[in-house]
């Protein structure tokens, strides 16, 4: 059974902060793995990375933390999904810290030596024995028959095998005669589009030794078509409308062309047969043939050029020639044969591959610079080849990675596409070249007209107006010499308060307290309406403003996110208490994986409360049974679920301690210009969530998806 790749992240509390340093390691190691240096992170593990299908970052340019909670609800696909989250620290050059331009990167091939004469490329003897070819052949040269692939890795490379389960239905070659090493060589390849089956072929090409095409043909799907991938198959809807061949005529016709003791090569040829639904027993696959380490191979196009001295697939070309492919392949396989292993591990194609894409990296990032800083350079500095980022690191195992969406930036390699287009065409272009990359960048913008100052500020207010409501409780109403003192240590079992006053203005006498965290006020209010408080039965409620006409629904999808799940607040605690002494208290809670205890983050002194993170959603619901009546060194404690994890509630206290305090006349007009585009960005964020959804949903399994917020949290 096929392993699944996860991310496990201990971050919890306040430790929920990363730099971009940290994001960096992550998507560094999901992309190269252990290749070019990449390491575990250090804040976080990914598990079975070799797994992974591939990475894909989408990037909310406009936006920032403050968008995400003051558009919390709108944004139901995006908090439903992503389990993980943290706070990112802002940065200068947010997407090219990134990809880590300028980072100290120790890639394996340093500049050294790639600028060498082709004389000292050649490796030494000693070295050829580490060569993955000279491993998996040995130096002498030997027949065809020793290239083509056993049963066992004909099954390992997913080739259709005779009497498979998977296999039923597909038409046998009946090429049955024992091979020798004189066997006939025929290069197949094909090209297919995407239809409702799957992959279905729309035009095969078969060569013979001498390189003579015997079959070029195009073939009508029997599904309908859902992508023809012109870009790469070279096929269009106009190309196919007048062919009248299907699959069954191609099978009948290779059949009748094949010898009986027919040797067919190709590169990643099994792709080919499984479109074709044939099963052939003899085959030599160029991919593999080409050994390299760790399971990756190099490309047709490279292999071509390097071994051969051939240019194909060339760029100015609509789509691939699968007659050009199938005659490069057979090509390659002769080559091999004649020239022996040996001869072939000396050409150090790992080392020509690095040489060629540094190479190649170096000039694109040279052309955007303007031409003056060029001259500049030129004079001042002696040549060099510069460090490659981990994209150029990914360029040079051949891998294409993806840039879509609206910053001009310098993404040396990357294939950017239509930079300034709308979040519904960048959509459709990710949907479509997405599952075609294995390290994408997606990038969606608010625009322009939403990231004035005036309308932030304004925003910005909003919310911390909507945070103070629902921190806010008043209490009352209670006798007119009432303690206050006892009132005060009652509501302080529930969570840190920040403030109490006495409001007068009443006929008798309420109280109002801000808490410091969401639980608290929240705790309050289910725990204390109703019950009798300095000799009092009082009332609880949160202040009846426009902010908190939504609160019971905000607190109602705060718990069920998945970010709280398993998680659970505890007050009540004397602060005389230690994180040790806690550790020991709840030690017999079953499942319990970590404890976050509050502190100030001006004084460091800590809170009179705590988070309990359990490994099971049960573990923690059966928790808040046992906590119910629970004392500790005399106090008695009172938990719910939580609300707000630990990034979150770093962020409210700063948004509560922040100078926010602004002129009435100022703040207001700051107000009404913001609610005439509130709505429009409020019907814009939704839009963006269906996006993200749409996009998360096409993407294979065990793909790694990052959503990021770079706006100044």
């Amino acid at each position: 059974q096929e392993k699944s790749s996860r991310l496990s992240a201990a971050l919890f509390g306040e430790d929920c902060e990363i730099s971009h340093d940290q994001l960096y390691e992550l998507l560094k190691y999901a992309a190269l793995g252990k290749c070019h240096n990449a390491t575990q992170p250090s804040w976080c593990r990914i598990y079975h990375q070799s797994h992974l299908a591939g990475v894909v970052v989408i990037v909310l340019h406009e936006m920032s933390q403050l968008h995400f909670y003051k558009f919390y609800l709108q944004f139901k696909h995006l908090r439903r999904v992503f389990r993980h989250r943290f706070t990112l620290t802002p940065s200068t050059n947010f997407l090219a810290s990134l990809y880590g331009e300028g980072a100290n990167l120790k890639p394996q091939n340093t500049a050294q030596g790639l600028t060498s004469t082709s004389s000292e490329c050649i490796p030494k003897s000693s070295d050829l024995q580490c060569d993955p070819i000279i491993r998996k052949y040995g130096e002498k040269k030997r027949g065809l028959t020793s290239y083509t692939l056993t049963l066992e890795e004909q099954k390992k490379n997913d080739y259709p095998i005779k009497g498979s389960p998977g296999c039923k239905g597909y038409i046998y070659t009946e090429c049955d005669q024992q091979r020798t090493d004189s066997s006939p060589l025929f290069g197949l390849d094909c090209e297919m589009c995407l239809t409702a089956k799957g992959n279905e072929v729309t035009r095969v090409s078969l060569v013979d030794a001498q390189g003579q095409c015997l079959l070029n043909e195009l073939v009508k799907p029997e599904s309908t078509v859902v992508n023809y991938r012109t870009r790469f198959s070279g096929i269009t809807k106009k190309m196919l409308l007048p062919v009248k061949t299907r699959l069954p005529d191609i099978q009948t016709r290779l059949k009748k062309m094949l010898p009986h003791d027919a040797v067919l090569v190709g590169h990643s040829l099994n792709a080919d047969l499984q479109a074709l639904e044939m099963i052939h027993p003899s085959v030599i696959d160029t991919s593999l043939l080409f050994a390299r380490n760790e399971g990756r191979r190099f490309k047709l196009k490279f292999l071509a050029k390097a071994v051969l001295g051939k240019e194909i697939q060339c760029e100015q070309k609509l789509g691939h020639d699968p007659a050009e492919d199938a005659r490069a392949a057979l090509e390659l396989a002769q080559f091999f044969i004649e020239q022996g292993p040996a001869k072939v591990a000396e050409l150090n194609l790992e080392m020509l591959l690095t040489t060629e894409k540094l190479a190649e990296v170096s000039q694109n990032k040279a052309a955007f610079q303007p031409q003056e800083c060029r001259v500049q350079k030129q004079l001042n500095e002696p040549p060099h080849l510069s460090k490659p980022c981990f994209l150029d690191c990914l360029q040079v195992t051949g891998q294409k990675p993806l840039l879509l969406g609206g910053q001009d930036l310098d993404f040396s390699g990357l294939r950017q596409s239509n930079l300034s287009t709308s979040n519904k065409q960048i959509l459709q272009r990710a949907l479509e070249d997405v599952p075609l990359s294995t390290f994408s960048i997606i990038q969606f913008s608010l625009g322009p007209e939403y990231i004035a100052s005036h309308l932030l500020a304004g925003l910005c207010e909003k919310v911390r107006s909507k945070l103070t409501d629902m921190l806010t409780i008043y209490a009352g109403p209670f006798e007119e010499s009432f303690c206050l003192k006892s009132v005060k240590k009652e509501f302080g079992r529930c969570g840190p308060i920040q403030s109490l006053t006495v409001v007068t203005e009443t006929y008798q006498p309420y109280v109002c307290i801000q808490y410091e965290v969401l639980e608290a006020a929240q705790l309050a209010v289910e725990s204390l309406n109703g019950a009798e408080v300095a000799g009092s039965c009082i009332k609880v409620q949160r202040p009846v403003t426009a902010a908190v006409l939504d609160c019971d629904v905000l607190i109602k999808e705060l718990e069920l996110d998945v970010e709280n799940e398993g998680v659970i607040y505890v007050a009540g605690l004397k602060k005389s208490l230690t994180e040790m002494d806690l550790q020991e208290e709840f030690s017999q809670l079953k499942d319990l994986e970590t404890l976050f205890l509050p502190k100030d983050l001006q004084s460091g002194k800590q809170r009179n409360c705590c988070f309990l993170k359990f490994q099971k959603s049960q573990s923690a619901v059966d928790a808040l049974e046992v906590i119910k009546g629970w004392t500790v060194k005399g106090s008695k404690l009172r938990s719910r679920h939580a609300l707000a994890s630990g990034h979150l509630w770093r962020w409210i206290w700063q948004m509560n301690h922040s100078n926010g305090k602004q002129g009435g006349n100022i703040l207001y007009e700051k107000m009404e210009q913001l609610s005439d585009s509130e709505q429009d960005l409020r019907k814009k964020v939704k839009k963006l969530d269906q996006h993200i959804k749409k996009l998360y949903r096409s993407l294979q399994n065990n793909t790694l998806c990052v959503v990021l917020f770079p706006g100044v949290n």
